[in-house]
């Protein structure tokens, strides 16, 4: 499992932001969202961050940062302070401070160099279900985050019985969800399928669409992209199936 999780977040990840570099920076965003939600996904969370100037906010297991850089970008006239990335691959925190200059650190989330209680608002995006044990991802969020301070999460939820032929991932149910966030403090404010929300507007797909293409030209013969495309192909069926949901929530740290 650490070998696909390796593949799909850091080998892939340098080879997108490869591909960026290529292309034109107006595909970064698009790009470095991939499997963290579209724009309508990301408003959704960020309204429910409750952000005001000099909010200290985090981005744990951030990939190639770009629902940060979408938040900076899109709610900058609302709100401006310092943001950090932890991204536990190194391929992909280094890339995201080439791609977006935000400040990264190499950190898993379940070990997080900040002090108690330092964090204003965070966000996990996909995180959760790439982790057995996702109580100690949520005592660590927990504990950097001040009391009331909010937290965005994306999670794919089991919901069917084939949910685990992905293996790589850990798909919780629905209930496993909610009883893991109230045992490590946080209460649930609001909640939504993004089934339910609007679909990235067509320049974002095509953007993010040309990134791949030219990643599967320059990498299709090698067996980590075989690996990433299996992924890829074995959770897209996964969710046209409703075996998997993704959903959205907005909880607080009690």
């Amino acid at each position: 499992m650490d070998e696909l999780l390796e593949t799909e977040f850091d080998t892939v990840a340098a080879w997108t932001e490869a591909a960026v570099a290529e292309l034109g920076q107006d595909h970064a965003i698009p790009a470095a969202c991939r499997g963290s939600g579209r724009p309508s996904d990301l408003a959704w969370l960020a309204d429910g961050l409750e952000l005001t100037d000099g909010d200290r906010f985090l981005d744990a297991g951030s990939g190639l940062g770009g629902p940060t850089a979408w938040l900076v970008t899109e709610f900058g006239w609302r709100w401006q302070g310092p943001v950090l990335l932890a991204e536990p691959m190194k391929l992909a925190a280094a890339a995201s401070v080439r791609l977006f200059g935000h400040p990264a650190v190499a950190a898993w989330t379940e070990n997080l160099p900040l002090p108690d209680e330092s964090v204003d608002a965070a966000w996990a995006l996909g995180v959760l279900d790439t982790l057995d044990d996702k109580r100690e991802v949520l005592t660590e969020l927990h504990r950097v985050l001040r009391p009331g301070a909010r937290l965005g999460l994306l999670v794919l939820v089991a919901r069917g019985e084939h949910a685990n032929d992905l293996e790589s991932n850990s798909f919780p149910t629905d209930v496993e969800l909610h009883r893991d966030l109230t045992a490590c403090g946080f209460r649930v404010v609001d909640r939504i399928d993004t089934a339910a929300l609007a679909d990235a507007p067509p320049e974002w797909t095509t953007r993010a669409d040309a990134v791949e293409e030219v990643v599967a030209r320059d990498h299709r013969s090698e067996e980590a992209w075989r690996q990433a495309e299996q992924q890829t192909e074995t959770l897209t069926r996964l969710l046209d199936e409703r075996e998997v949901v993704s959903v959205l929530l907005r909880t607080a740290r009690v």
